[in-house]
């Protein structure tokens, strides 16, 4: 009787975890992402642009095509805008961070980007500008819910224009939204969600949203055995 009790047990425990979606509080989030940018900004960071977590690794912004205009979705430190900016791009980004918002509209100001605070579905729901690329580096693409975030996405984006994000891969088994502590495991609670698929998933993900020409694969770290990353392109 026990293990049927069990059995019941984790048949519901299971049912209620495919029932109940991510619950995002921004609130939480938006002091996460403060913390993470008093750490993260430094005040001599330099333009750069890469879509990998290792230096001189992977393509560059020409996976973006040769857009004129750019929105960066969770830009975070503002290093590659301010790369696009230095070469004519008009290029704008949106953050959940007061704290990194204020510091990188400074830091970047004579390079002409342009910066926002706000919450990502909320910004792209509520502009009436459009782009010709819209990108994500380990940015929103990762921690906003695709079904909602990409239909937005489409939607800002000039005929032709290109949807470019890179992020960490799945772990193998371990799909959909993923709780994420940070700042450790003591401490104040401070988590927020992210997204991890298979590369197929993604595809279909984007491709329902109308998008065409779309590709997502894994491209190798550069030692063998480490952490690869994920390179997701679609066109509007």
């Amino acid at each position: 009787m026990l293990a049927g009790i069990m059995g019941r047990g984790t048949a519901l425990s299971r049912k209620q975890r495919t029932q109940m979606p991510a619950q995002h509080d921004i609130t939480a989030e938006t002091e996460l992402w403060d913390t993470y940018a008093r750490n993260a900004f430094k005040d001599d960071t330099e333009p750069v642009f890469r879509w990998t977590q290792y230096a001189g690794h992977g393509p560059g912004p020409e996976l973006l095509g040769d857009p004129g205009s750019v929105l960066e979705i969770g830009c975070g430190t503002g290093r590659a805008l301010a790369h696009l900016a230095q070469h004519g791009v008009k290029a704008t980004g949106v953050d959940l961070s007061p704290v990194m918002v204020e510091k990188i509209a400074e830091r970047w100001a004579p390079t002409g980007a342009q910066f926002h605070c706000a919450e990502v579905l909320d910004y792209l729901g509520s502009t009436a500008e459009t782009y010709d690329a819209v990108y994500s580096i380990f940015g929103a693409a990762w921690f906003a819910d695709p079904s909602k975030l990409f239909p937005l996405v489409r939607h800002r984006l000039n005929p032709g224009g290109t949807f470019v994000f890179s992020q960490p891969p799945a772990i193998p088994g371990a799909y959909g939204p993923q709780g994420m502590y940070k700042g450790g495991f003591a401490g104040k609670a401070m988590f927020t969600y992210r997204y991890s698929y298979r590369p197929p998933v993604w595809e279909r993900l984007l491709t329902r949203s109308g998008f065409t020409g779309v590709e997502a694969r894994v491209l190798d770290a550069p030692e063998p055995g480490h952490i690869g990353t994920l390179l997701v392109r679609a066109e509007a």
